[in-house]
């Protein structure tokens, strides 16, 4: 297994900006990317918490497989952190993600409100990794485009606040990954759902990965993928089967080729409904 690993300039800075302003925050929302809630958790953002309150985001979970995304909200939920699935790109839930984070901060809002400020400012840090959502997320919140949107990893590169209608600021940051990945079957997780930018790994290694966890866990939504039947699937080995998908798809033997087209079409969620993080 080929090694994956990113974690540019501005991802070290961006850290440091984000530990510098831990005091200003009330709430730390980490937005996670529902297929992958483990791989995409960042280690260093569980250090930078400590004790604030903390609000879990499984994202994209329209994209997701739902009884996964059950599990691992039950899986993520403890005392002090808060969890939710939410779908930022159709609008859903937005509502109560905002009443999620009054939740999180009641205590400061409480005390606020003793001191005479009856609808108090609640300020989150917005944090998690590149392209998981964020700032779709924010351009609801604020209610209209002010965070850039991609699909490519590092759109948002520096630290700015922003005001909503609901009193909440938020700081957005930049997506942030960290330095070393102990297991690299997390790299392609990341690498396969956008979270690393495209020239950094082999794409043909990333979709052979991709192959091999779709044919133990969901074998039918590879069958119709693959333009294929149970039965030709379980005859050959995944480098075989993605020579015959490329063939099959128009691309001959350009197999590198066809393996980005299926990794976009996987984090588009043509291939179904998949969550590759499992329990």
């Amino acid at each position: 297994m080929a090694t994956i690993q990113w974690y540019p300039g501005h991802m070290n800075k961006a850290r440091n900006q984000l530990e510098d302003k831990m005091s200003l925050i009330d709430v730390v929302v980490e937005v996670l990317d529902a297929r992958i809630p483990q791989s995409s958790r960042n280690p260093m953002i569980e250090k930078l918490v400590g004790d604030k309150p903390h609000l879990i985001i499984l994202n994209k979970a329209d994209l997701a497989d739902p009884i996964m995304t059950k599990l691992w909200q039950k899986k993520l939920h403890k005392p002090g952190k808060y969890v939710m699935a939410l779908d930022s790109l159709h609008n859903t839930n937005m509502q109560f993600l905002i009443k999620m984070v009054k939740k999180a901060a009641s205590a400061k809002i409480k005390k606020m409100q003793v001191k005479g400020a009856p609808n108090p400012t609640v300020r989150i840090a917005l944090v998690g990794i590149p392209n998981c959502g964020k700032s779709t997320i924010i351009n609801r919140l604020v209610g209209h485009n002010v965070a850039r949107v991609g699909n490519t990893p590092g759109v948002t590169k520096g630290q700015s606040w922003l005001k909503t209608p609901s009193n909440i600021q938020i700081l957005d940051t930049p997506g942030i990954l960290w330095p070393r990945f102990d297991d690299q079957k997390v790299g392609y997780k990341l690498a396969a759902f956008g979270a690393i930018k495209d020239s950094v790994f082999h794409a043909d290694d990333v979709a052979l990965f991709v192959l091999k966890n779709l044919r133990q866990h969901y074998l039918k939504n590879l069958v119709k993928f693959a333009r294929s039947t149970k039965e030709q699937i379980e005859q050959v080995n995944d480098p075989d089967l993605l020579l015959a998908m490329t063939d099959s798809y128009g691309m001959r033997d350009d197999y590198d080729r066809f393996s980005l087209y299926m990794l976009q079409r996987l984090r588009k969620g043509k291939v179904g409904r998949i969550t590759l993080d499992r329990l």
